[in-house]
């Protein structure tokens, strides 16, 4: 098997990586806007690299895996899928939901795989989470919290490009919210803050966000994130029933520190980003991207999967533009009327 790889940046190479050790990929060819940047990574890994992009599709792949720019992602998923070409694509489809829905339209017509990177549905964590509460130990699930903090800032030519904190950042903890629980959001209230460093507010983001979550169960959720959290990078999910309360992310690494006298100590080394925390998971997603090109599992995140994740984080951007609930039955979902 052979596999093209669109994008050679930080989780492109992570990628690269991965499947380059994987005992049924044949071989991989690499491409990069910056083309230096896929040659050197190529010769490290002794695979090829390619001039360009079209280069993927003409010399011959059986797959292909996005990594790019988001910009870039909705038009490589239709380009493969009009090629008969299988997809792994980091999140999202695109910054838009016209964006996402043409190209998932592309996917639907071609009859093509496209596999999501969402990739704490990979993390031994959030699957401890999931089946506590799937196994009924929580009891009535009544509260859930989530969240994400970054240590640093992005650079701030990135942040225009982003499409914001709730479709970059939290976007990963709606889909975790839905994917754990079971449970479609139905509706959202949002407020966000960019009083940190200007840059933000010269993008016209914010760095730190918050919003309340209705499930169709009536459970409520709360979901949170910064760009400025100088303790360490902290993911963590609160989930607490009539019976049992858990918490994902809780470990000796975790940047908080108590004030009570017998509390746990500070972390001494605490994570610092997200490709340290979640290694093993973005190792996991592409294990089982190539399972599913081989027919021995279904798409674990298929692309209306994404298109939720999106609806979500586009009812809090709404939320947080016009101060007021928002509910998702008012976000596009591409079905006739909605």
């Amino acid at each position: 098997m052979r596999i093209g790889i669109i994008g050679t940046g930080r989780i492109g190479t992570v990628h690269a990586n991965t499947l380059s050790r994987h005992r049924e990929v044949g071989s991989l060819i690499l491409t990069d806007a910056d083309p230096a940047r896929a040659q050197a990574l190529a010769h490290r890994l002794g695979e090829t690299a390619a001039p360009g992009v079209d280069e993927i599709f003409t010399w011959g792949v059986d797959a292909v895996v996005i990594s790019t720019t988001t910009q870039a992602h909705a038009d490589l998923i239709g380009r493969a899928a009009r090629s008969g070409l299988p997809v792994f694509c980091e999140k999202p489809v695109a910054l838009d939901l016209p964006g996402t829905l043409r190209a998932l339209a592309e996917v639907a017509a071609a009859g093509t795989v496209l596999q999501m990177g969402f990739q704490r549905r990979f993390d031994p964590g959030y699957a401890g989470a999931r089946a506590a509460v799937r196994s009924g130990r929580l009891g009535r699930l009544h509260t859930v919290r989530a969240l994400t903090s970054d240590r640093t800032p992005p650079p701030a030519d990135w942040l225009p490009l982003s499409g914001g904190l709730f479709r970059d950042t939290l976007i990963h903890d709606f889909d975790a919210l839905r994917w754990v629980t079971g449970h479609e959001i139905t509706e959202v209230y949002a407020r966000g803050s960019d009083a940190g460093p200007a840059m933000f507010r010269e993008a016209g983001d914010i760095d730190t966000g918050a919003a309340v979550l209705t499930l169709d169960d009536g459970t409520l959720a709360t979901a949170t994130a910064t760009r400025l959290n100088g303790a360490g990078y902290d993911v963590r999910m609160e989930l607490a029933g009539e019976r049992d309360q858990i918490v994902v992310g809780l470990d000796d690494r975790t940047p908080i520190a108590s004030t009570e006298p017998t509390g746990p100590p500070a972390a001494d080394k605490p994570w610092t980003g997200f490709l340290e925390r979640f290694g093993p998971a973005y190792e996991a997603e592409l294990n089982a991207f190539v399972d599913v090109l081989f027919g021995q599992r279904p798409n674990p995140c298929d692309g209306h999967e994404a298109l939720q994740a999106l609806r979500i984080a586009e009812a809090c951007e709404q939320s947080r533009r016009e101060h007021r609930p928002v509910r998702l039955a008012e976000i596009p979902d591409g079905t006739a009327g909605g």
